[in-house]
């Protein structure tokens, strides 16, 4: 692959504004602040901008660490077994000492997310479990939001052929940047003043729903009965969110939901998916799970179901849940009828959950309990943190408080 083939077809100026706003709305850097980026390598374009306005903002130093789809395929084709047991963990450690330090992250999603479809799914369970585990260190000062920062997308041209099948390359990485300029609000003429009313507006649902004090929510559906107890003294965010670090950023670029986290004990019931999971290169559709006490004791899936099922065996954790958001079905996303097999985009279009580690950033005063404070408050710990879709227009929750009250807050997946 030319990893300069789409750069003709991207509007340069729309990916200009793009830079722009993951640098001043995404991160919001600081002078003198590092930045560690990674990024896939058909992203160069997208890296150069964002380092020169990283740079224009005072940054300190920009570190770039890039992925290629065809070296990690030649790992699977040739590597040693024992290989798939094995992680980068000095890279991750030095993460970790880099976020210690205040250096803010940014990740350009955008890998084939059929990329490891044919290869064998213990060896992609493997070595998703091995990297979990190393990159434990780095994920913990995101995960507790101790820094800034931000995920935004490129159009690789291997994700765009699986989002347009049915188009020619060029025309497909075009049509999926402008999908991605129009949901992060970079197709408007002042996408940084656009990012201040949606950050306005998302504040507002969560400012009511952190009024309501709901115990528990209740999910029901096709295919859906659920209640999910939320987890002690939690707070719903949306939007930007204040780090530990002092810094107001936008974690993700695009966003339209408002979340918050469960309780790890008080789940009860079934769900069922309503669109796919893109994970790590292996599309797992159709999931259908069962609740006990907060624990997944049944899960099936119509497609990748053995490498959910290796995924729910990371460690305990990774079988509870850690988050729980809500986004209404008429969200730009949801509108505009594109699955886009990138979560980042997918969960934005759809009340979705994810599965194992919470945000401790969602509890009041969250930022000064321990790891014990917050598992005692029913926040859950896992290797993994993985969202998937369970909202649609057929899906209605109910928010239940401790007396057993109900209210009602999304029918048919709008605001009720």
């Amino acid at each position: 692959m030319n990893i300069h083939s789409d750069i003709a077809t991207v509007d340069p100026k729309k990916l200009e504004k793009l830079a722009e706003v993951a640098v001043k709305v995404g991160l919001r850097l600081e002078a003198g602040q590092d930045l560690v980026m990674t990024a896939p390598l058909a992203a160069i374009p997208l890296v150069r901008m964002i380092t020169r306005h990283a740079y224009m903002a005072g940054a300190g130093l920009v570190t770039t660490f890039y992925s290629d789809e065809d070296t990690t395929l030649s790992r699977y084709r040739h590597a040693q077994d024992t290989s798939f047991d094995r992680a980068s963990g000095w890279l991750y450690e030095g993460m970790a000492k880099a976020f210690a330090g205040n250096a803010a992250r940014l990740a350009i999603a955008g890998d084939n997310p059929m990329m490891l479809a044919g290869q064998d799914p213990s060896k992609v369970a493997r070595a998703n479990k091995a990297n979990s585990m190393a990159y434990k260190p780095a994920l913990e000062k995101i995960s507790n939001f101790d820094i800034n920062w931000n995920i935004i997308s490129y159009p690789n041209p291997a994700w765009a052929a699986q989002v347009f099948p049915e188009l020619g390359e060029q025309e497909a990485i075009k049509k999926l940047a402008d999908a991605i300029f129009a949901a992060s609000r970079v197709d408007l003429d002042d996408p940084v003043a656009a990012w201040a009313d949606h950050n306005a507006n998302l504040r507002k649902r969560s400012t009511w729903l952190n009024g309501q004090r709901f115990s528990a929510l209740k999910f029901t559906g096709p295919g859906t009965d659920v209640t999910i107890g939320l987890a002690d003294d939690h707070e719903w965010h949306g939007g930007e969110s204040t780090a530990k670090n002092g810094i107001t950023c936008n974690p993700n670029i695009p966003t339209e939901e408002v979340f918050t986290t469960p309780h790890a004990l008080k789940v009860e019931g079934y769900v069922s998916s309503t669109k796919p999971l893109s994970h790590q290169g292996t599309l797992i559709d159709g999931i259908q799970v069962k609740f006990e006490g907060g624990r997944i004791v049944e899960a099936k899936a119509t497609k990748g179901e053995e490498v959910l099922n290796k995924v729910l065996d990371t460690d305990e954790g990774a079988r509870r849940l850690g988050e729980v958001a809500l986004v209404p079905h008429s969200s730009p996303i949801s509108a505009s009828g594109i699955l886009f097999y990138n979560t980042l985009f997918d969960e934005n279009a759809s009340c979705h959950i994810a599965l194992g580690q919470c945000y401790s950033k969602c509890f009041l005063d969250g930022a000064s309990l321990t790891q014990d404070q917050i598992a005692a408050k029913g926040g859950n710990s896992s290797l993994i943190h993985i969202d998937w879709m369970i909202g649609s227009d057929k899906v209605d929750i109910d928010g239940v408080r401790g007396d057993g009250s109900i209210t009602p807050v999304m029918r048919k997946g709008e605001w009720a």
